[in-house]
């Protein structure tokens, strides 16, 4: 592939980039190439963190990436994930990991890593105490939104040294790349602002979409970045998500109720699902619909899906449906995964026990 080629693969994935010039520099530099993403172990992964970001790291691996996938154990008790019980965390850590075993990820190209192993590292803490002298109270403070914290005065120590930890990860990890979503942007670019002054480098920034969860958008959000994340997909709220282990019945169920008016592009999360998962997926997407409503119609892109819904030539139940069909093939071979190996298997019944504390 030529550097355009490269770039205009890693824009699929970006949402935004900072910046492309700086990654077209690090693609031709000679140098390896590294990306990273982090993630907490809490609770059954949805269909972002599965498919999504399958599809995501899929693109970069093929752009030349090797790809460190972060198993931020530590980082998710310091978030009272799971109760802050670091066995259960590290159990469904393993999940995650199996679940994406299933899924079609390029795992030739990817490696896990697990924060519990970095943390005994002293240069890690001494590269975490540099960082914290050179960032100010404030600076860490306007990072806080990548834990859901919005309550300033409900922060603990814990939720302030979880950023500058994050900040340390990228380098220990030697990402030239960071590759997370728009929710931990703020984070990536407070590494970006001082990775030379702690005497390494400046990542790119490249931020994925959040895909949206299947509830009415409800928020009081204005700015376009801060009301995609407050509209993002959560596990918190099981019936606006699809996990990568539902059946049929819950992805049918699900998706029957989601928000979808007729007509309605904007903010509508059957059309993100269209666009972000199937299309990236499958070559076509067909509608059934009876003849005296036209009859079968099939898309081969996006653009015309969305065009024909914005005009009201397709149903919402008839797009739903199609996308239950769809849905449900994707999933299946996770499902049989999760059916047949038996160590998957007992991760997945661990986990389902586990109650989700935030």
């Amino acid at each position: 592939m030529t550097t355009d080629e490269k770039i205009q693969l890693i824009e699929q994935v970006g949402e935004e980039i900072n910046t492309t010039d700086d990654l077209r520099a690090l693609l031709e530099s000679g140098k390896p190439l590294i990306a990273y993403d982090g993630f907490e172990p809490s609770g059954q992964m949805h269909i972002a963190q599965g498919i999504l970001r399958t599809i995501n790291i899929n693109k970069m691996t093929k752009a030349g990436f090797t790809f460190k996938m972060w198993v931020a154990d530590w980082h998710a008790y310091l978030n009272n994930k799971l109760g802050g019980d670091l066995e259960k965390i590290q159990t469904t850590g393993k999940y995650f990991i199996e679940v994406w075993k299933a899924c079609g990820m390029d795992l030739d190209n990817v490696e896990f890593h697990w924060a519990s192993e970095m943390v005994h590292k002293p240069e890690y803490w001494e590269l975490v105490m540099k960082i914290a002298t050179q960032v100010s109270l404030n600076r860490v403070l306007r990072t806080t939104q990548i834990m859901g914290r919005d309550d300033k005065d409900a922060l603990t120590a814990a939720q302030i040294l979880y950023p500058i930890m994050q900040t340390a990860d990228i380098f220990m990890l030697g990402a030239n790349v960071t590759q997370l979503g728009m929710d931990q942007r703020k984070v990536n670019m407070l590494a970006r602002q001082i990775g030379e002054e702690v005497g390494y480098w400046k990542p790119v920034v490249v931020s994925n979409h959040m895909l949206l969860g299947l509830g009415k958008p409800t928020t009081d959000a204005t700015d376009t970045k801060e009301r995609a994340i407050a509209l993002k997909m959560s596990k918190s709220k099981p019936d606006t998500a699809i996990f990568m282990t539902d059946t049929r019945a819950d992805v049918e169920r699900k998706i029957t109720k989601a928000w979808c008016p007729e007509g309605v592009i904007e903010e509508n999360p059957i059309l993100e699902y269209c666009k972000y998962i199937l299309f990236e997926i499958f070559p076509s997407v067909t509608i059934k619909r009876p003849e005296q409503f036209g009859g079968d119609i099939t898309f081969n892109t996006y653009t015309e899906l969305e065009t024909s819904f914005g005009q009201k030539e397709i149903h919402p139940m008839d797009l739903k449906m199609a996308v239950v069909e769809l849905l449900d093939q994707l999933l299946q071979p996770v499902r049989a995964h999760f059916e047949e190996n038996a160590e998957a298997k007992a991760l997945l019944e661990k986990v389902s026990s586990y109650k989700i504390t935030r």
